[in-house]
């Protein structure tokens, strides 16, 4: 999971309020709690700005996922949900109905499906509460709306469709996109005295979700050695919980480690999602930083075993997906259960390596960051 602060701090602007927009009508979004699902909940903002262009969008969050919203256009205010997993902590959730009634909402738009998410909304007695049945939700969501798997067979379709009426025909969902922060981005490359005057490889070898999701540390050690052969700069990025997955592939690496930059746990999201910008080329395995990649617009390939790019594909021109065509994935499981893990050992480094050679951005990443003052 991403720490809320970090070696660089994100801008805090959104969460100060001086974005606030002035309108006749006030929307809050209940985000969801995996970065990779909140970074898909751009294109519901984005409809909603371009459907109720004089309502102002504000975001309750985990702090975790606050950097991915301070990135999005037209996001107001982001408040904290600081409510623990699994609890319901009554008293809690009062004191932030209590924070949110005061800023007179006239609808709240639940993305998550459990019964918990939508109970802030509905003590804070925000009088439009849209979101699907979910879990034993009659009642505290008043705008329940039934999801047709078929017509919405991708999340981020799912979550835009909460911006229409109900009943309205589907929309085909936008891109998700993310704007990065310059200034945070400048401070970023002089903290972390990074090299960016050649090509850039970023490197996402962790996924939070299980192993079941991770390229083999040697398959990405390998995929570094040729992007080094190039004459690319290679960075390992990730949360500090990424931290063994980097490790692993450093392992793997040999002597070829040295050339490498580990920066798992050296930077806060919002800080990792702006160094992603400047990438020639990014592989990732199916997480949070893949759907960060695609919407700063950095070219990807995207590493695909137990999960489904059907679901949650990187929504980008640039982004590519790897993945072997075999009877048991998707299987959706945190870890094998099969033992054999054949969906992402036998996606071999040559192929992906293809992959990126063919998306690989040729440009000079300095040239788009601007000089020191």
């Amino acid at each position: 999971m991403w720490r809320a602060t970090a070696l660089i701090p994100t801008a805090n602007h959104a969460t100060s309020g001086s974005r606030s927009l002035t309108s006749t009508g006030r929307i809050l979004v209940v985000a969801p709690s995996w970065v990779g699902d909140a970074i898909l909940s751009e294109p519901l903002a984005a409809r909603l700005r371009a459907t109720r262009g004089d309502a102002s969008i504000d975001v309750l969050a985990p702090a975790w996922c606050a950097p991915v919203y301070a990135r999005m256009e037209g996001v107001g205010r982001i408040f904290d949900s600081a409510l623990r997993h699994g609890r319901v902590d009554w008293a809690q959730r009062r004191a932030l109905a209590r924070t949110l009634s005061a800023q007179r909402y006239t609808q709240a738009v639940i993305l998550p499906n459990s019964w918990k998410s939508a109970l802030v909304p509905w003590l804070a007695r925000i009088p439009q509460r849209t979101g699907y049945t979910g879990e034993m939700r009659w009642g505290i969501v008043n705008d329940r709306r039934r999801l047709d798997r078929r017509a919405l067979p991708r999340l981020v379709e799912r979550y835009a469709a909460l911006a229409a009426d109900a009943g309205a025909a589907p929309v085909a969902a936008t891109a998700p996109v993310l704007i990065p922060d310059r200034a945070n981005l400048v401070a970023a490359i002089r903290a972390l005295d990074l090299r960016v005057d050649c090509g850039i490889a970023i490197l996402c070898p962790g996924a939070e979700f299980g192993p079941a999701k991770r390229w083999p540390p040697e398959h990405f050690a390998d995929l570094a050695r040729k992007f080094l052969a190039d004459g690319l700069e290679v960075w390992l990025l990730g949360s500090p919980k990424d931290k063994p997955a980097t490790e692993a592939v450093l392992s793997a690496a040999g002597t070829d480690r040295g050339a490498l930059r580990d920066l798992s746990g050296r930077t806060d999201l919002g800080t990792a999602i702006d160094l992603l910008s400047l990438a020639s080329i990014v592989v990732s395995n199916d997480s949070g930083l893949m759907h960060a990649a695609a919407a700063v617009g950095a070219p990807l390939v995207a590493l695909f075993g137990s999960s489904s790019p059907a679901y949650t594909p990187p929504m980008s021109a640039t982004a590519r997906i790897a993945r072997i065509d075999i009877a048991c994935s998707p299987c959706f499981k945190r870890e094998c259960p099969l033992g054999h893990f054949k969906c992402m050992q036998d996606l071999a480094p040559p192929a992906v390596y293809d992959l990126a050679r063919a998306a690989l951005r040729p440009r000079d990443p300095v040239a788009e960051v601007p000089p020191a003052p």
